[in-house]
């Protein structure tokens, strides 16, 4: 019988990335004329990717930009980003804990990240977290990623998981979205990378803390998605 499930988002949820995020937007920036995005702008940046991240950095400053143009700069990010993993980046408090609590209990993980699976990989392997999940799929691994529903789902059927008792785990409103399409009840941490609070965009519940992550808050939401009244 197939396991239950927990499935992490990783940028902002499982690891906190976002000072090496910075650092290599401001290095592919640095020689284009536009001046550095100082870290207390980070959640208008970070969250959507590099590209995405090059793309506010210009609209910003009210610059144009070629797809010519972004594909050379995200070669830049991408090198400079890889070549300092895993920098200052580091789990979240707690969440080591909480997966550990979830393995006691039986339970499964995995990564589902739009982040590319090698880049994902690296990062978790340089913080010697890779041998936590059952696999760690990115926005390449298949040919669709969040907010598609299928990257979850198919996440759940590579790690041998039971989308009957699957919860996600996520920070932004692409996770919050995917899950939901997925019909798969989902946690928001409040601490992420997103620019508004993230309960307007309605997750099953959010956490501030993964001490707050707990077997049964999972059990309860998976009975509650399953339309069981929960008390």
């Amino acid at each position: 019988m197939p396991k239950p499930i927990i499935v992490f988002d990783l940028d902002g949820t499982l690891v906190d990335t976002a000072p090496d995020l910075l650092d290599s937007l401001n290095h592919c920036l640095s020689g284009v004329g536009i001046g550095r995005v100082d870290a207390s702008e980070i959640r208008r940046y970070v969250g959507f990717g590099s590209r995405v991240m090059i793309e506010r950095a210009f609209a910003a400053h009210n610059r144009s930009l070629a797809e010519s143009e972004l594909d050379r700069l995200q070669a830049i990010f991408l090198d400079h980003y890889t070549a300092n993993m895993p920098g200052k980046s580091k789990p979240f408090d707690g969440v080591l804990a909480a997966i550990e609590r979830f393995h006691d209990a039986g339970y499964l993980t995995a990564v589902c990240t739009n982040k590319y699976e090698g880049l994902s990989r690296q990062l978790l392997e340089a913080l010697k977290m890779t041998q936590l999940f059952e696999c760690i799929c990115g926005s390449d691994t298949f040919g669709h990623r969040k907010p598609d529903p299928r990257h979850l789902t198919d996440t759940i059927s590579m790690a041998e998981g039971d989308p009957e008792r699957a919860v996600m785990i996520g920070d932004s409103r692409t996770d919050i979205d995917t899950a939901k399409a997925a019909g798969i009840p989902v946690v928001a941490v409040d601490f992420g990378y997103t620019d508004q609070p993230v309960h307007v965009f309605e997750p099953s519940c959010v956490i501030s803390h993964f001490d707050e992550l707990t077997v049964k808050l999972s059990e309860r939401l998976v009975l509650a998605a399953q339309g069981h009244t929960v008390t």
